[in-house]
């Protein structure tokens, strides 16, 4: 009998008062801004420079450095810090990552686009660099804080911080610039930083952090790059695993892409996205995340996850509906409002699920290799083949086609839950093979 099934509501609800869950709130809204402060942000900045648009829209390769992460995930396990490593590993660089986002922060408060575009590029790739960095720290701590049976609002409380950091320094930004420029408002959003050191010196060093090994030579530094990944690969299963982190959200992703595309050929006006896209969306995805710990908690892993892959799927086919109804405020509310929830609830129980196939001795490096395998063939299946395929198709036939191509993810893993794989293929961060081996007290 699955013991999740049989909790009160109040067992499922608890754990987001937790300690545990606070502080993935608070270390996620770190996590959040320095993404705004190289995307939205920057692009206002940009054009309000005068900046053209090419040139604007080329910014975006600062992201690449978080699709690249896991080259260097490894130093965060593996190198203790001088000085500042007696308050330990994960503390210590979490010290060390926040410092290098507000310096990487401030450093691009100074530039000026106009005088020098290509430095103000160099500025924005080492936010990347930083934020990258920051999110390797700040996803390890998280999920070596958390217990197993807190993965799930866990990874929800994280999404929320994540949220109101992005957006909360986005909006800081747009006012703070207002009234004294661009310079003071991006050293003021750097305090955004603060909230994952301060938790982390408050909390301490994660209880199940465990230390790969003593670390004295070439040789220990080899297996401090190397250990993480042959790890991963000796489990049952692994190969099924990577295949299903690299399938589970093409789908998913092609979709939303081309979201805003799809509402201005139906001809909806800026005061109609704003309203239904950004309104509704924001609040959808909030209730989303809640949902998503709520089910987790109650269901288990296994069941939560396939869940939420079919409910994400079934949104990519709402909008299918939408291209079809056209221009419907009432159809693009519950497209975009049921689109919001099931990401919410989906990104809870699948950051959760990559969460628990970490093994404790390699946290940073593992959780960003998944991580970024998980949206780096989206991104570039998206990036290659959306537009093509909207002008030879057409809109409803578009999101029919990634509706189907959600469908590869979700029987991958049904047949993996049904075959044993999700279990036997589980990490230490996941407290071993049950997925419902721990429940709070």
């Amino acid at each position: 009998m699955n013991e999740a099934a049989g909790r009160s509501l109040w067992d499922s609800v608890r754990p987001y008062l937790e300690r545990e869950s606070l502080a993935a709130f608070f270390v996620g809204i770190s996590s959040g801004f320095p993404f705004a402060m190289i995307g939205a942000t920057l692009t206002t900045r940009l054009a309000q420079d005068g900046i053209d648009k090419k040139t604007v829209t080329a910014f975006t390769l600062a992201f690449l450095v978080y699709n690249l992460k896991f080259l260097w995930a490894w130093v965060v396990d593996g190198v203790r810090l001088p000085v500042i490593g007696r308050l330990g590993q994960r503390v210590s660089w979490m010290l060390l990552a926040g410092t290098l986002v507000i310096a990487a922060v401030i450093n691009l408060a100074m530039v000026d686009p106009q005088a020098d575009i290509a430095w103000t590029a160099t500025c924005a790739i080492l936010v990347g660099l930083a934020g990258a960095t920051f999110d390797i720290v700040i996803d390890a701590y998280r999920i070596e804080t958390l217990k197993p049976y807190q993965l799930g609002t866990g990874s929800g409380m994280s999404q929320y911080g994540w949220r109101i950091g992005s957006a909360g320094a986005g909006a800081l930004a747009l006012i703070v610039a207002a009234r004294s420029g661009w310079s003071a408002a991006y050293m003021a959003c750097a305090l955004f930083a603060l909230p994952a050191m301060i938790t982390a010196l408050w909390l301490g060093e994660p209880s199940r952090h465990r230390e790969a090994s003593e670390r004295k030579g070439i040789g220990e530094m080899w297996r401090s790059i190397s250990g993480p990944f042959a790890e991963f690969f000796q489990r049952q299963g692994a190969l099924m695993v990577l295949l299903f982190i690299l399938v589970h959200k093409i789908g998913d992703t092609l979709a939303n892409l081309t979201f805003r595309l799809l509402f201005d050929d139906l001809g909806f006006s800026n005061d109609e996205i704003a309203a239904w896209d950004v309104g509704v969306g924001f609040w959808a995805y909030l209730v989303g995340i809640f949902i998503g710990g709520v089910i987790y908690a109650r269901l288990g892993l296994k069941r939560s996850v396939l869940l939420a892959l079919v409910l994400m799927g079934i949104s990519n086919f709402s909008f299918a509906l939408l291209a079809m109804a056209g221009h419907s405020n009432l159809g693009m509310a519950l497209a975009i409002g049921f689109e919001n929830a099931a990401s919410g609830f989906g990104g809870v129980v699948v950051v959760a699920y990559f969460s628990a196939l970490c093994d404790l001795r390699f946290t940073a490096a593992q959780y960003a290799l998944i991580s970024a395998g998980a949206s780096v063939v989206g991104r570039f299946v998206t990036g290659t083949t959306a537009g093509g395929l909207i002008e030879q198709v057409g809109y409803v036939n578009f999101y029919l086609l990634t509706t189907l191509r959600a469908l590869p993810g979700i029987v991958l893993f049904w047949w993996m839950s049904r075959s044993g794989l999700v279990d036997s293929s589980m990490g230490t961060a996941g407290g071993g093979n049950d997925d419902d081996v721990e429940t709070p007290h």
